[in-house]
């Protein structure tokens, strides 16, 4: 073929043959997928960096000798954590053979040991931070050590990225060069600073300009109002992910509560574990991130409750989505599920209220017939939607 493909599906043609065959419970009988194994690739590893994350996770990174992999050319690679790099035994100078996880992740997967020259070195793992020289912490049950300093400029970077991220805040033009270069001119020192910006100033960066510094002052301000649980989830607190973030801001309601939530209060919302329930308690206890939560909010960002409507069709409902659909993306549709008080399951069963069915859609669909679920095609689910 003359593109990259990772498998193929066999699959009988004639539908009156398809409806003798049948379904197992998780797949057609006349079909099968044949999946081609992982495309592996030797190449020299010439170094090991390592990178902060917004947690301050410290994260080994392989720099490689350009590869291409499965159609991609591959220069880094995550090592994931130190016992890793020790398991696998991999020295700086080693052939490695790399692959792409999923067809997507490149990784390191071993050491080519034919290759060793004797000339190879072991990777140091530092014991403090690359950025801000704090002594990193590693809890014994935890595999990956942590930056603790709270004002670590790696840390703050990739704060203010995960804030303003389409899942966050959503601040248009806000990426990786741009957080790059205003903390470069010291122009962000965190979250509630990105309010703080300025129109004029903006415009005598180089490569911003008049026009991108205007839409990113817009983008800014329009940021101001949203969700509750798009603001919780910006934040950026440790093991909160969207789903969590919106448990915790249906429970709280205002940002006023959510500042005023105890450990023991927090274990009893739903979806909400006990190692969360500690991250969460911890946030909302530390005095620094309170104090950026006000700055903000003296700031203008107004974060509103998400809607809630116990009276709505879809209250108490739980729905699973598969197939595309045409005028709403994944994520759309299941935000709009969601704020109609709604539930979404990633699988089928004889307690899902309803099927959304998009085109192409797989077995889901089909798992549905056999379980008599109901089947709502995209102008059903729409005017369902527009009930609430």
């Amino acid at each position: 073929l003359p593109f990259e493909v990772d498998g193929v599906v066999l699959k009988v043609n004639s539908i009156p043959l398809q409806e003798q065959l049948g379904f197992r419970q998780r797949s057609p009988r006349w079909a099968i997928a044949a999946k081609f194994p992982p495309v592996e690739e030797n190449t020299k590893l010439l170094d090991i960096i390592v990178q902060v994350g917004r947690t301050g996770a410290i994260t080994p990174v392989a720099v490689l000798e350009p590869i291409r992999v499965g159609g991609v050319v591959v220069s880094r690679a995550t090592l994931h954590n130190e016992d890793e790099i020790r398991r696998k035994g991999i020295k700086i100078g080693d052939t490695v053979v790399v692959r792409r996880q999923g067809d997507v992740i490149p990784a390191v997967v071993s050491v080519v040991m034919p290759k060793r020259t004797g000339e190879e070195r072991e990777f140091v793992f530092p014991n403090s931070c690359p950025e801000c020289d704090t002594e990193l912490l590693k809890p014994e049950d935890e595999a990956v050590a942590r930056c603790p300093n709270p004002h670590c400029p790696a840390k703050t970077e990739q704060r203010i990225l995960h804030f303003a991220s389409r899942n966050g805040a959503d601040i248009r033009g806000l990426g990786d060069k741009a957080v790059a270069l205003l903390m470069e001119h010291q122009m962000l020192s965190d979250i509630s600073s990105i309010y703080d910006l300025e129109e004029a100033k903006l415009a005598t960066l180089p490569r911003m300009g008049e026009l991108s510094a205007k839409n990113l002052i817009a983008a800014i301000n329009g940021s101001k109002q949203l969700p509750l649980n798009k603001f919780i989830f910006a934040l950026g607190i440790r093991h909160v992910g969207e789903r969590t973030a919106m448990s915790v801001a249906k429970y709280c309601r205002s940002i006023e509560r959510f500042l005023s939530l105890q450990e023991e209060e927090i274990q009893t919302i739903p979806d909400v574990g006990a190692e969360t329930a500690a991250a969460l308690a911890s946030y909302v206890a530390n005095r620094l991130e309170v104090g950026m939560i006000h700055r903000l909010l003296s700031q203008g960002v107004s974060p509103q409750p998400p809607a809630e409507a116990q009276d709505s069709a879809l209250a108490g409902k739980t729905f699973v989505l598969t197939g595309t659909l045409a005028s709403l993306t994944r994520e759309e549709a299941q935000a709009r599920i969601e704020a109609a008080s709604g539930k979404v399951s990633s699988s089928v069963s004889k307690k899902t209220s309803y099927v959304v069915a998009g085109a192409d859609a797989g077995s889901k669909l089909t798992k549905a017939q056999e379980l008599g679920v109901p089947v709502l095609d995209e102008a059903q689910f729409l005017q369902l939607l527009s009930q609430h």
